[in-house]
């Protein structure tokens, strides 16, 4: 696989934040991750696609800790971990956001955004402290809220998914696992969205991004994993192919093409060889 250039820094060059090594899962007797193997480098913003049932989900979740894999190894920053839940995952620096807006509607921005990690002094609740890291955060991401003791019911779907993904950012100081986090917006939200993966992705996070939307794929992600039942089909470089490649990776089209094009050839030198005149080719018994 070429490298993608990048005059700034191309982050194939940088150091490894995730691998996956040979992961298997198994639910019974169905296996939904086949031997996956993978890198994702500091600074990366990596897309992962397939269709429904493709393992894309499991994988996400694999990586999260909220399933174990039944074989193969996880490395973060080089070294080998156990994921056995996502408290252990979260306290390494990875971060999951997930489609549904994982955020209590009756609870504020700032509640939300330390939900399971309050500040506190002397057993107190240093709420003060815990609504300017908020708003700080906040705007050095650009994402605009009336004010950090809104509940987030009162907002928008993109609002809150924003907010959902900037609380991410903020304690996912090594990896960003999104899942869909456009899929329940409309075009206007999804846009909204889009534009703070860009901010996220130009200063420097490593995200993994799962989507089926090929356009939102385009705009956020260098790097593209295909899966299919379970298996990892294509690594590719965003700037090496075009969506209907991607689209025929995704569908197995590639791989009919491929099959369908040597079988062609076979039967085009078979055709070759028995109208070959008998002095070209082996010669007529006696």
């Amino acid at each position: 696989m070429t490298k993608e250039e990048d005059t700034d820094q191309d982050p194939a060059q940088g150091k490894s934040i995730l691998e996956a090594s040979r992961l298997n899962k198994w639910f019974g007797g169905l296996q939904a991750l086949d031997d996956i193997s993978f890198t994702v480098r500091e600074g990366e913003a990596v897309g992962l696609v397939g269709d429904n049932g493709a393992g894309k989900s499991t994988l996400l979740k694999t990586i999260s800790g909220v399933h174990q894999p039944s074989d193969g190894q996880l490395l973060l920053d080089g070294t080998p971990v156990e994921l056995g839940n996502p408290s252990v995952a979260r306290k390494l620096g990875v971060e999951t956001v997930y489609q549904d807006l994982a955020l209590i509607g009756r609870f504020t921005i700032t509640e939300n955004f330390f939900l399971g990690r309050e500040l506190r002094r002397f057993g107190l609740l240093r709420k003060s402290a815990m609504q300017k890291e908020t708003d700080a955060a906040l705007a050095r991401l650009d994402v605009r809220v009336p004010f950090v003791n809104r509940k987030v019911s009162k907002m928008s779907g993109g609002q809150r998914q924003a907010v959902a993904i900037a609380r991410g950012a903020y304690w996912g100081k090594r990896l960003l696992l999104l899942d869909e986090p456009t899929a329940a917006l409309g075009v206007r939200e999804s846009a909204e969205v889009l534009t703070l993966l860009d901010g996220l992705k130009r200063g420097g996070l490593t995200m993994v991004l799962v989507t089926h939307n090929i356009d939102h794929l385009w705009r956020v992600c260098e790097r593209i994993l295909v899966m299919r039942r379970g298996r990892l089909v294509a690594d590719l470089v965003k700037s090496e192919v075009s969506p209907a490649e991607v689209v025929a990776h995704i569908t197995g089209a590639t791989e009919a093409t491929i099959a369908a094009k040597t079988s062609a050839e076979a039967e085009a030198a078979l055709s070759s060889a028995t109208a070959m005149p008998a002095e070209q080719g082996l010669e007529n018994p006696p």
